[in-house]
């Protein structure tokens, strides 16, 4: 009798530097999901997709992990930030910058950087207390 795995996502956990990889298939094995974050209906709200695009940026630029992590995390941030700006009918160049780099195949770690830098520049407004969102509705 074989036993079927989910697939895993791109990298929703933090990039391990070393290992790892056994205790988050034992939480998939024993149904507990990774980082036990319930399934999301939606996209993020707009700010929280802005906070986790920085977060995956920092990690990027402080090389926090293995390249494929890495990718993963800006993917998937990316990803969410681009649906967050549809959702929430925001039209601004974080939102731009998202729909673009996100279809970029295969991103490699100097596109990734630069993105990345891209990213942090942009969302500075969207993060400092009493400055303007900058976006168009």
């Amino acid at each position: 009798m074989a036993i079927l795995l989910p697939t895993l996502p791109d990298a929703p956990w933090p990039c391990p530097r070393r290992g790892g990889l056994s205790l988050v298939l034992a939480g998939l094995v024993l149904g507990l999901g990774v980082q036990g974050r319930p399934a999301q209906a939606g996209p993020p709200p707009y700010p929280d997709a802005v906070r986790g695009g920085r977060l995956a940026a920092r990690a990027v630029l402080d090389q926090a992990g293995a390249e494929t992590c890495l990718r993963g995390k800006l993917t998937r941030a990316l990803l969410e930030l681009s649906a967050s700006c549809e959702a929430a009918g925001q039209r601004n160049g974080l939102c731009s910058l998202a729909d673009r780099a996100v279809v970029v195949t295969p991103m490699d770690l100097p596109f990734m950087a630069a993105t990345a830098q891209q990213l942090l520049d942009l969302s500075a407004a969207e993060t400092e207390p009493g400055a303007p969102a900058g976006s168009t509705r």
